[in-house]
């Protein structure tokens, strides 16, 4: 929670030094077309992503399997659609990472690892319906 509390003060700032440095390097709008570019090929990707994601899922579930891969991409591409929505360069590019399918695999073991370690310590409460 504590290094959640330091990523929401911090990365305001880093944004604005990095639109700061990219305005000065590229110019403004070179930077300004980046960022709607970067917006809108996220939020086309997240949402087909996401729709696919959906579908695999349902698919999974009418089969009587548990979506649980499913699940961890639709977590992903819900954090990197909500990165994209923020305006800045650096929450885009973390947002296309969550967002596009080969990286996305790549982040998705640490993502089990920390959800399996939070497990493991109890901080994480699984409710089971007979």
């Amino acid at each position: 929670m504590k290094y959640f509390l330091l990523f929401i003060i911090a990365m305001p700032v880093i944004e604005i030094i990095v639109l700061l440095l990219s305005g000065n390097v590229i110019g403004f709008w070179p930077t300004l077309f980046l960022i709607v570019a970067t917006g809108l090929i996220g939020a086309y990707l997240a949402k087909r992503q996401g729709m696919e994601t959906w579908k695999k899922a349902q698919e999974q579930i009418r089969y009587g399997m548990m979506p649980g891969n499913e699940i961890i991409d639709g977590i992903c591409i819900f954090l990197g659609a909500a990165l994209l929505l923020s305006p800045g360069l650096i929450s885009d590019i973390l947002g296309l990472i969550l967002v596009f399918p080969p990286t996305r695999n790549l982040l998705k073991p640490i993502v089990i690892r920390f959800i399996m370690n939070r497990m493991n310590k109890g901080k994480v409460t699984i409710i089971r319906h007979k």
